[in-house]
């Protein structure tokens, strides 16, 4: 039971470092934070990583079924792929930060949100096969990714973009790792 509280928390943290990452950029852009455009922030990020998982799940909920023999590779390969691409964007993303724009209005943070959120989708696929408890990953998700989304928005203020790769690349490494866990367990190469 712990464990997979633990291992929730960590793809919660993982997760939301796309939405870490670009709300250090979009806090590289205003001039002061306000504590609206913190809130909206948070929720934008937040809501939308907490509704694509959700999603994710109830698509993979309705073939679970047909592929319980080679789930644990699935989801290996889900959350490498997310990893992967997340440690590689990390190296791509100084010349988006030149795009970002110090707007917080829907037509500007809807495109961001889903941007982030697309990952999250695998993510809730993943948990399916998983079998984890929905409610609480969801919600885990979102309030993580929120709050993570806020202090961005404050960081890059305050700190630029200092933080945004290193956040990115621990992000994807972490859900590399915890696709290989979820592997070797499966395989009973280790035992959690």
């Amino acid at each position: 039971m712990i464990s997979i509280i633990i291992q929730t928390l960590l793809i919660s943290v993982s997760v939301a470092m796309n939405a870490f990452a670009v709300s250090i950029g979009k806090g590289l852009t205003v001039s002061k934070v306000r504590t609206r455009d913190a809130i909206k922030t948070a929720l934008w990020f937040g809501g939308f990583q907490a509704l694509f998982p959700l999603l994710g799940y109830f698509a993979a909920s309705a073939f679970s079924s047909y592929v319980t023999e080679f789930d644990h590779w699935i989801i290996f390969g889900l959350l490498a792929f997310i990893g992967g691409n997340m440690v590689h964007e990390a190296f791509e993303e100084p010349d988006e930060n030149a795009r970002e724009t110090p707007q917080f209005d829907w037509k500007h943070m809807l495109p961001l949100a889903v941007a982030c959120s697309i990952d999250a989708f695998a993510v809730g696929v993943s948990l399916a096969f998983m079998q984890s408890n929905v409610v609480f990953a969801v919600t885990c998700i979102g309030v993580v990714t929120g709050l993570f989304s806020a202090a961005g928005l404050y960081i890059g203020r305050v700190f630029g973009s200092r933080w945004q790769q290193p956040s990115q690349i621990a992000g994807g490494v972490v859900l590399i790792l915890i696709g290989v866990k979820v592997l070797l367990e499966h395989l009973g190469i280790i035992a959690f």
